[in-house]
């Protein structure tokens, strides 16, 4: 018997949804890429419905209890009293989220000495020490694709809320007035607007097929090199490094991952090369900025805008200063966990515990740590190393 030690996001505040605004959701079977999307043997729960807090349970309970693992569900994740930290010592398997991650630092992997796999449920794994996880052969996975579109579509909402200031407009809505002046003092036009994206993998080349449309011009800069003939069908300009595209560009979008190379690459220096008054759309993950160096740049008019929905840590102490900052845009990490994507998270977790179980490899695609070394995604994308340092400061989340 194995002890599977799964960490989910909070209920609701009203309860778990007894019903949903929609009946169905649209079965997709393939990505753009055409890999497929996650093939369990079965699955236990209905697509549409909210899997990723503590009582939907990703609709693991009776696959893994019928095959005799015990399950603990819980949300209670940061400091040493957290009920994560007490039942990780005899865990074998830690499944996690980006929007609610327990960070699996070197000391926590350290104290559990059965852990041999660390799923993420969703796309990127930086809330795991992967250094460490590579000394002690513990395999690490990610459902990869199951949430990019859901994060390229949440990109083009935040360039678009904040270029054409749509929250102000809103609120003046709601306090019943009619400010016309105020709410368009802030608004532009996208069209014409220069606008690149730092990485074009999955997320990024489809952040840019949404923005082609859109009649601006459009620019990336990645350590992979997009092929000449996407390049040439999507009206691309690439940049050999984030200075020269930043300098070009009236809006940007981050959709790299986490690791050394890019952590805090969004600092003061880069920030002041920006043109003034461009826009920083960020749904990858927040320590890639300095997270004052933004605040300041939002308040001193250096940035026009910050919009994201990742933070460091996760959830943000109630100070944190992008709560308050001037004309942001942000919200909780929400960008990958729509309903439409939980169900193919969630089928994906299932895909890969079965492997697991079963002895059977688990995809290429899913793995980012296999066999003492980054692999499949891991070493397409990630480079060894650690990023969760300061992640303990998501306990001051509960105590402020």
């Amino acid at each position: 018997m194995a002890k599977v030690l799964c960490v989910l996001y909070d209920d609701p505040v009203d309860g778990y949804p007894p019903s949903y605004a929609r009946d169905q959701i649209p079965a997709i079977e393939r990505y753009y890429d055409g890999q497929t999307t996650p093939t369990p043997q079965a699955i236990d729960f209905t697509p549409g419905e909210l899997l990723g807090c503590v009582s939907g349970e990703l609709g693991l309970r009776s696959f893994l209890e019928d095959r005799g693992h015990a399950l603990v569900v819980t949300a209670d994740k940061d400091g040493p009293e957290s009920v994560f930290e007490r039942e990780l010592a005899d865990a074998e398997v830690v499944i996690s989220q980006p929007f609610w991650p327990a960070y699996l630092t070197a000391e926590r992997i350290a104290s559990a000495p059965e852990l041999k796999l660390a799923l993420t449920a969703g796309i990127g794994s930086d809330h795991v020490d992967l250094q460490a996880a590579i000394e002690r052969g513990i395999t690490v996975a990610e459902v990869t694709y199951c949430n990019s579109i859901s994060v390229a579509e949440h990109v083009v909402m935040m360039i678009l809320a904040l270029v054409r200031n749509y929250i102000p407009s809103h609120e003046w809505v709601v306090r019943g007035g009619w400010n016309i002046a105020d709410c368009v003092s802030r608004s532009y036009d996208l069209e014409g607007m220069q606008v690149g994206t730092v990485a074009a993998g999955r997320i990024g080349s489809a952040v840019l097929r949404r923005l082609k449309p859109f009649e601006v011009g459009l620019h990336y800069t990645d350590r992979h090199r997009l092929p000449a003939e996407v390049e040439q069908e999507l009206g691309v300009s690439f940049h050999d490094d984030v200075e020269s595209l930043v300098q070009a560009c009236d809006v940007i979008t981050i959709n790299a991952p986490l690791h050394p190379e890019t952590e805090h690459m969004f600092d003061e220096q880069l920030i002041a090369k920006m043109k003034r008054g461009a826009y920083l759309i960020n749904t990858a993950r927040g320590k890639i900025c300095d997270r004052d160096a933004v605040a300041r740049a939002c308040e001193s008019g250096q940035l026009a805008g910050y919009a994201g929905d990742v933070w460091f840590p996760q959830p943000a102490p109630r100070d944190h200063p992008w709560r308050s900052m001037p004309h942001h845009g942000m919200t909780p990490h929400t960008s990958g966990t729509s309903l439409s994507a939980q169900a193919r998270y969630a089928a994906g977790v299932r895909e890969i515990l079965e492997c697991f179980f079963d002895g059977r490899p688990i995809r290429e695609e899913y793995l980012i740590v296999d066999g003492g070394q980054l692999a499949g995604a891991g070493a397409h994308s990630y480079s060894a190393g650690d990023a969760t340092g300061g992640s303990d400061e998501a306990a001051r989340f509960t105590r402020t």
